[in-house]
């Protein structure tokens, strides 16, 4: 038994069974991927997946077992590997963070910095992508780090942890009438209205406030970057609502900005980490950053814990 046949039998059912995607994904063939599964089943002397022809269609109920045992020979072949790592050199290595727009865009910058500064060998990587692109990421072991707003928390394969939290902002040109007078869902949805994209940025808390009182918004735009929002607010096309970090007032100088709390509530932006994972020492570091209240030991307590969620 070879681990890079576990690795095989775990991506293909990672995509749903289609070998040619996995053989991709793995840089190899097709015949290769499947070579490969059909003489570890032989050697186990059990059918992990179910045939069609030469397709797979289906995967067994002894071959699910073998599956989640692949996985965590894998997970712990991974943390020998880091172990090894921290204790040979623990100031070089590759960190991956996957996370949104607004977070690499507005939030990371003075992370990054003290970060780079502190380990300037290590290799940072940020990768972004909507929150359920930064939640797969992470559980296909593709980012060390995620870091989003919205879903995170939803994913049994994590351990998730608060960072910040934060309210969204109104904004409109100088001089509009929204900044001079008292919030209300009413009063706002009488304007035009631009906002995040759904899966955006806390999105869903806009639209259950409306919600809650009877109230259909008149959305006219929406984006997933927060500059692409500021800049149509700025042409006149409507009022934006945006998260607070992505707005300086000295930067946006032709906007106004009213804090939007009390309608939308709080929303917490959290970080996620695979289960089981063993953390290097400069990623527990880079977090520390991200946030004070992310220490190590919150982190190594929070891998302990079984719940998915963890609160500090």
């Amino acid at each position: 038994m070879k681990l890079q046949q576990l690795r095989f039998l775990i991506e293909v059912a990672d995509s749903n069974l289609n070998v040619t995607v996995a053989a991709e994904r793995m840089f190899t063939s097709q015949p290769g991927v499947s070579k490969q599964v059909r003489q570890l089943e032989e050697e186990l002397g059990i059918t992990v997946f179910e045939r069609n022809g030469k397709r797979f269609i289906g995967i067994t109920a002894a071959g699910a077992e073998v599956i989640r045992a692949a996985r965590r020979v894998l997970l712990e072949v991974d943390n020998l590997k880091r172990t090894a790592d921290d204790q040979l050199d623990e100031s070089t290595g590759t960190l991956t963070v996957a996370t949104t727009h607004t977070q690499a865009r507005y939030v990371l910058p003075r992370v990054v910095a003290e970060f780079t500064r502190r380990f300037p060998k290590v290799k940072l990587s940020i990768r972004e992508g909507d929150p359920h692109r930064v939640t797969e990421t992470v559980l296909r072991g593709e980012a060390d780090i995620g870091i989003a707003t919205e879903s995170l928390a939803k994913e049994a394969g994590l351990v998730t942890l608060p960072a910040y939290t934060w309210h969204h902002l109104v904004i409109a040109p100088l001089n509009h009438p929204v900044l001079k007078n008292t919030l209300s869902l009413k009063a706002l949805a009488k304007y035009p209205l631009i906002t995040y994209d759904p899966m955006f940025s806390g999105r869903s808390r806009i639209d259950a406030a409306f919600k809650r009182v009877g109230v259909m918004p008149n959305l006219v735009l929406t984006a997933v970057d927060s500059d692409v929002i500021k800049t149509y607010v700025s042409l006149g096309l409507g009022i934006g609502i945006i998260a607070e970090v992505a707005y300086d007032a000295q930067r946006d100088n032709s906007l106004g900005a009213v804090d939007a709390g009390s309608l939308f509530g709080a929303n917490m932006t959290r970080v996620g980490l695979r289960r089981g994972v063993i953390s290097r020492k400069f990623a527990l570091v880079f977090l520390e950053l991200l946030s004070p209240q992310l220490s190590a030991a919150a982190v190594a307590a929070a891998s302990r814990d079984d719940s998915q969620i963890y609160d500090i």
